[in-house]
């Protein structure tokens, strides 16, 4: 493998469901591609260090394979590595989202017909 577009290895190492999703996130500058902003065509190469937001995370990774073809999640991790320093960061904001979720109560039942007239009108005597 010589080459590789950045929207195909994005696509090929599973980071998007679909090239036009990963098309659309190196379009719209969500994608860096050695620490700035990168075109679709840009060319993959051994070594480059790519950040790819994934949900609440941003995963920072190694290039170590090339490959344009998508294939099995094992051969897609095989592609790259992901740096020592994402990976500390990204479990510490997962702990970070699960106890602040925790620290959430959440309310024992859904309000009945008389609770949610009494909660309408509070909020708009609020608005007044």
């Amino acid at each position: 493998m010589e080459t590789v577009r950045l929207d195909k290895w994005l696509w090929a190492a599973r980071f998007f469901k679909t090239r036009a999703l990963a098309k659309k996130a190196v379009e719209g500058g969500k994608v860096q591609y050695n620490g700035a902003r990168a075109k679709t065509s840009k060319n993959v190469e051994l070594g480059a260090l790519i950040k790819v937001p994934q949900g609440w995370d941003i995963w920072e990774v190694e290039v170590l394979s090339l490959s344009d073809q998508r294939r099995g999640a094992p051969e897609a991790r095989a592609l790259y590595q992901e740096t020592e320093g994402s990976q500390v960061r990204r479990e510490r904001e997962a702990e970070r989202r699960r106890l602040a979720n925790q620290a959430m109560q959440q309310p024992a039942h859904r309000p009945d017909k008389k609770q949610r007239r009494e909660l309408q009108r509070l909020q708009r005597q609020g608005e007044e």
